[in-house]
């Protein structure tokens, strides 16, 4: 199945099939509203939406990210703590 073939559905948002005649999460169908008329009223998405690189625009470089030892803080974060450590260290000794 194409990634393309597959919708939120409009009620409870799960993927589904483009021709699906009911959504098998929440059990909604046309005879409750949905129909190729209403499918996304009122989002304003246009044709060439990529949801994948929102999110990765988004969210890249946090700690979402996975990648939290690239982030900068927390490079700056461990280094302040490490030159602490140190000066303690050396009026312990």
């Amino acid at each position: 199945m194409n990634k393309n073939d597959m919708v939120p559905c409009p009620y409870c948002g799960e993927m589904i099939r483009k021709k699906a005649k009911a959504c098998p999460h929440c059990g909604s169908d046309e005879r409750a509203g949905w129909s190729d008329d209403t499918y996304l009223d009122g989002i304003d998405l246009g044709d060439d939406f990529d949801y994948d690189a929102l999110v990765e625009e988004e969210f890249s470089g946090s700690s979402y990210s996975g990648n939290w030892w690239k982030s900068w803080k927390t490079l700056t974060g461990i280094l302040l703590l490490v030159l602490f450590l140190l000066f303690v260290l050396r009026y312990l000794l």
